[in-house]
């Protein structure tokens, strides 16, 4: 098989380990003795909410609504799907959460409340706090991006921002809660998870200011007034680990960054090619790791060390960029043209970058592909990638190429995919 085949080949694996209509059926309680409602937020809650329906008794009572990113659809009969905006928060998302946390206080204890929570939920599941407004959400949300803020640290600002994220949602609810979760974080955290609407909170309104402070994050009014009325003691805190709501409160990772990888690892071993596995939990500016990450190929290539070719490294893990171009592109781009900057010269090796929901930032790319002769091709196509790289322009260098993965919307998130196959 062809390299370029056989790193795409090891992706698809990596999504299909994740595919919610294979994983989330065997997850799936007895229904209870009251309605079942479904809530959900995230790239995958249609493909998740589908195979809830596929697989819950007709005779049973089952309703909900879950919120997913525009085009990310499915058709569902008995639950709900709401297109809403992402990355950036909007009106849509505003309203469904807000009907979510009406629905939600309105179930009894012999209901259940099964939540379907995956990558993206943060920005899909957003209701404001009063004072704060959508708008300000947008305008801060659009800053944190543009920061290149981490994950962890975007999460911690908007739950302390927010009327349903942060275990605030399972407060709301007097029935039992059942919350399935597809991991797109390193560590797997549920806290960290869509903001974590049922899961306990750690962080505090002091650390939200504090991230804004060390990112230099500039926030409408609004947003630093609520934070500082917060640390006054002025706004209630958000529930924390321990607190009694969470008694009968059950979040539960099934699908994470690891299954994937180790799914992409039997397709290269399939071939009779070894691998080498750096982790899913790989974080830091993505041009960065790319010089890392070719350091240690062109050690493997030209030295053997500290393991012979043939040989795949792969990892996964969520890299962050700081936009200081106006170039297109996303981190897993990003990550592939400062690898190929750093690799001229040397032959034998391919790599693929790709997000697991099919949209590297906000572009129509999962990824692309890097191939030997990329810088070469590049050079005669009139494209330098080192300027190209230091516009964040890494989907104009491999669009044009004609080296990009495309896939389309597949309907769950665990985080980005990584391979450099060295031969």
């Amino acid at each position: 098989m062809e390299p370029k085949q056989l790193l795409i080949q090891s992706f698809q694996a990596a999504v299909a380990a994740a595919d919610p209509l294979k994983i989330l059926p065997s997850q799936l309680p007895p229904p209870p003795s009251g309605r079942t409602l479904v809530i959900g937020a995230g790239k995958a809650a249609a493909s998740m909410a589908l195979a809830v329906e596929r697989h819950w008794p007709e005779d049973a009572m089952l309703e909900g609504l879950v919120i997913t990113r525009y085009r990310h659809g499915l058709p569902t009969r008995r639950i709900q799907v709401i297109e809403a905006g992402h990355p950036v928060p909007d009106e849509m998302g505003e309203s469904a959460a807000k009907e979510i946390l009406q629905r939600v206080g309105r179930l009894a204890p012999g209901d259940l409340l099964l939540a379907l929570i995956s990558g993206g939920g943060s920005a899909l599941l957003s209701l404001p706090v009063e004072g704060v407004g959508m708008q300000a959400l947008k305008a801060t949300t659009k800053e944190l991006l543009r920061k290149g803020v981490p994950i962890q640290d975007m999460n911690t600002v908007r739950k302390h921002l927010s009327a349903i994220q942060g275990g605030r949602l399972a407060a709301a609810c007097k029935a039992p809660v059942l919350s399935l979760i597809i991991s797109d974080v390193t560590g797997d955290d549920p806290t960290h998870i869509a903001s974590g609407p049922c899961a306990p909170d750690p962080s505090t309104y002091r650390e939200a200011i504090e991230i804004l402070e060390r990112y230099r994050v500039n926030t409408p009014p609004a947003v630093r007034e609520h934070l500082e009325r917060g640390v006054r003691g002025e706004t209630p805190e958000t529930p924390k680990p321990g607190d009694r709501i969470f008694s009968n409160v059950e979040n539960r990772v099934i699908a994470s960054g690891r299954q994937a990888l180790r799914a992409a690892q039997d397709v290269f071993h399939l071939h009779r090619i070894q691998t080498m596995n750096l982790g899913d939990g790989v974080t830091g500016e993505a041009s960065e790791v790319g010089k890392v990450y070719g350091a240690l190929a062109r050690q493997i290539a030209h030295h053997g060390e500290p393991a012979k070719p043939p040989l795949a490294l792969i990892s996964g893990g969520e890299c962050t960029v700081t936009v200081r171009g106006d170039g297109r592109g996303g981190r897993c781009t990003e990550f592939l043209l400062s690898l190929a900057v750093d690799l001229a010269g040397t032959g034998n090796v391919f790599a693929i970058a790709c997000d697991t929901d099919g949209i590297d930032g906000s572009e129509d790319n999962a990824g692309a592909v890097l191939l030997p002769d990329s810088l070469e091709r590049g050079m005669e196509l009139g494209m330098n990638a080192r300027t190209l790289l230091a516009n964040n322009d890494g989907y104009g260098f491999f669009s044009g190429l004609g080296d990009l993965v495309v896939t389309g919307p597949t309907r769950t998130n665990v985080n980005d995919y990584r391979a450099i196959l060295i031969l």
